[in-house]
């Protein structure tokens, strides 16, 4: 790893806050939310907002942790990506030993605080999901596998497990249906974004899937995964698990999912495509998720 000169001046408060990724917490927070939201009464009492605050606050400064985290080990790697190469530490406005420090810290508080303040469950899981992501998909699997989002996706699953934990104090079917939803979304995902800035992975040495095995391997996986995690999403309702509201929505959100994914799977790119489909898929797939999530938390509280 590449030392940072030590006559930098101190880091400003936004490249901490971009240490932690915040566009990315921002869907990690919102799943988390929903299971949080979508769990049952205990006792007759669902969480207080206090508490339930508590919790979120605790899952967004995971998320955050790990993003830091990632950005540290990373550094070397970002400054060779055009998409990556103005963050904090490979544009040089920050120490390296600051942003793991920052990281190391923001994580042990978070779980910490989850502990005390909610329950050892969910504390237990938002400490895995941290270790998760930085050790075995940044550590690990990124750099060795063109299958790293594919097991490293379980990081991002977590949320809702999480959520669910800091509300009941257990897991059930249906928060463990959330995680495979988020689980399975990731490589469809993941890969669309991977298909149209394959050249920043390649000058990086990462073995992302567009890289090692070719655009027309990564377009059928892309297909592939999708039809599983349609599977995932529309089985709470037949299960029972959730009403009407959530079936429709989960149905016809997926669809949309599955047509685009197709449309990317079936498509032959030239040299010089602008990858439309790719990017289509990709922002959908935000979206999808915010929709899906939020159509959960709808259901459970009209019910």
């Amino acid at each position: 790893m590449s030392t940072t000169s030590p006559l930098l001046p101190p880091a400003h408060w936004r490249d901490f806050l971009a240490l932690t990724k915040p566009r990315v917490m921002t869907l990690v927070v919102f799943t988390g939310l929903c299971g949080l939201l979508a769990a049952p009464a205990v006792d007759g009492h669902h969480i207080n907002a206090v508490l339930g605050f508590t919790a979120i606050l605790c899952i967004a400064l995971g998320a955050g942790a790990a993003g830091a985290l990632n950005q540290w080990y990373e550094a070397d790697i970002d400054a060779v990506m055009r998409r990556t190469a103005e963050r904090p530490l490979p544009a040089g406005r920050m120490e390296r030993q600051a942003a793991l420090h920052f990281g190391v810290g923001l994580g042990a508080f978070s779980v910490i605080l989850m502990g005390l303040a909610i329950n050892v469950l969910a504390a237990a899981i938002l400490a895995v999901s941290i270790l998760f992501y930085v050790l075995i998909y940044t550590v690990w699997l990124k750099p060795r596998t063109p299958q790293n989002i594919v097991i490293g996706g379980a990081a991002g699953a977590f949320p809702p497990l999480i959520g669910w934990a800091a509300a009941t104090g257990h897991v059930t079917l249906l928060p463990l249906l959330l995680f495979l939803l988020v689980f399975l979304w990731t490589p469809p995902h993941f890969w669309a974004l991977a298909l149209f800035v394959k050249t920043d992975y390649a000058n990086a040495g990462i073995p992302m899937l567009p890289v090692v095995a070719g655009e027309r391997t990564t377009r059928h996986q892309i297909g592939l995964y999708t039809i599983p995690m349609a599977v995932a999403a529309v089985l709470p309702w037949p299960l029972g698990l959730s009403g009407a509201i959530y079936g429709v929505v989960s149905i016809v959100t997926t669809a949309w999912f599955g047509l685009l994914a197709l449309r990317v799977a079936i498509r032959k790119a030239g040299p010089d495509d602008a990858m439309k489909p790719e990017k289509a898929l990709f922002k959908y797939s935000i979206l999808y998720l915010f929709v899906v999530f939020g159509a959960l938390v709808i259901d459970r509280w009209v019910a």
